[in-house]
């Protein structure tokens, strides 16, 4: 979903479900299709995302935190999907630099 908020006409959701705790957040690349990353996302992370634009997560051990408020790699939100029972959220995004920790654009790059 991006600028206002567009309801699934046969679902009606807006939101993600966050009856049963974290959700699942995928982070794509808007003009690549490249996964970027994997975080997970409370609705207070959700709110966040949506009133500024970046992408916000949620850790268990960090709590709730910006994408790029530290390295300055921030993830400015273009659209927000929701999967069709609304327990995953895929978000597309432009990267300003690399998403992973690591220094890496993708934290994808170990073929298993």
């Amino acid at each position: 979903m991006s600028g206002d908020e567009e309801v699934d006409g046969e679902l009606g959701r807006t939101q993600p479900d966050f009856s049963k705790g974290l959700v699942p957040a995928v982070a794509q690349d808007a003009e690549s299709g490249k996964v970027l990353m994997v975080a997970y996302m409370d609705a207070e992370a959700w709110a966040k995302t949506i009133e500024t634009g970046h992408a916000w997560f949620h850790s268990r051990t960090r709590g709730l935190w910006e994408k790029g408020a530290t390295s300055g790699n921030y993830l400015d939100v273009v659209e927000r999907w929701l999967d069709c029972d609304a327990d995953t959220i895929l978000l597309k995004v432009h990267a300003h630099g690399p998403a992973c920790h690591t220094g890496a654009e993708s934290c994808f790059f170990a073929r298993a």
